[in-house]
């Protein structure tokens, strides 16, 4: 009798910051279950091919033969499925990646992202981020590289604009400030910015020479917590509860006093930040920038 190959195929769908915490849930289903050989399918295979527990990775719709493979004379678990809709997910019960193994029956036992850089982008590390004084990176901006709608300011995603300045002007004499942000979005003076397109390992490289962070809920605090780069992380549209970690300061946005739902349906506001939903006034301080300041020291 010919026994049939074992593997778990495991299927993510949404953006960077996503597919870097999914890297501790394909750490969870390996650890589950060992004897089987893992296979990702997703948007970012970058994020996957050289981490050891993973087995093969797929790009999402280049998958040719893959039913013939893996699916027809084989013996596969899949793991396909959303937990941004789950209860736990909506009613922020659970952080995202225990959520997330708990939608699939895994045995959770506090997996945590996983990120690798080949020699070659260490090498590029070096050359591309260059410097006079200490770096320090401020991801401003959420949806860096992956954004279709042309908005230079997302307030739900966004650090805005008057704490970037306060910040980099605070701390430029001291530091090579490095911007991260959309092509399109809010640069502040003092600060260089990283905002064209690039390899995304070539882009998440930069937390490879910084000594200071200062990120908004988008990839870089998730490639941060995979690489144990304690940093400071502001939130105002998402959770720390639900996305973030332990590793960081997490500073969470005033809590506003005039709540607008009118296009919320499972979730409190829209992820891109609708301009009509802004529930400041303007006098608000979202942030207090002398609380940020202390924390970064």
């Amino acid at each position: 009798m010919v026994m049939k190959k074992k593997y778990s195929i495991f299927h993510i769908d949404g953006g960077l910051g996503k597919h870097i915490a999914a890297t501790a849930v394909a750490k969870c289903i390996k650890n589950n279950y060992p004897d089987r050989d893992l296979i990702v399918v997703c948007a970012w295979p970058q994020i996957f091919v050289e981490i050891d527990y993973v087995y093969k990775v797929f790009r999402s719709g280049h998958t040719p033969y893959f039913y013939q493979d893996y699916i027809l004379d084989a013996d596969s678990l899949i793991f396909k499925g959303e937990p941004y809709f789950t209860t736990e997910h909506i009613y922020k019960q659970k952080p995202l990646i225990e959520n997330w193994c708990k939608l699939h029956q895994l045995q959770y036992k506090n997996e945590q992202p996983t990120l690798r850089f080949n020699n070659i982008y260490l090498q590029i590390a070096r050359v591309i981020w260059k410097y006079d004084k200490p770096p320090f990176i401020i991801q401003s901006n959420g949806g860096m590289f992956n954004d279709d709608k042309g908005l230079s300011y997302k307030w739900t995603r966004d650090i805005p604009p008057p704490v970037v300045q306060s910040i980099v002007n605070y701390y430029s004499k001291r530091y090579t400030v490095f911007q991260v942000c959309r092509p399109n979005s809010y640069i502040a003076n003092g600060a260089i910015a990283v905002n064209t397109e690039m390899d995304i390992m070539e882009m998440l490289s930069i937390l490879l020479i910084s000594e200071k962070r200062l990120l908004i809920d988008s990839s870089l605090q998730h490639a941060s917590a995979a690489l144990q780069l304690p940093s400071t992380v502001l939130w105002i549209g998402t959770s720390p509860k639900v996305f973030g970690y332990d590793l960081h300061t997490n500073i969470s946005a005033k809590q506003p006093t005039n709540l607008k739902y009118p296009d919320s349906y499972l979730f409190d506001y829209n992820f891109e930040g609708l301009a009509f939903e802004y529930p400041y006034g303007p006098t608000d301080d979202i942030f207090d920038i002398d609380e940020i300041v202390k924390v970064l020291g």
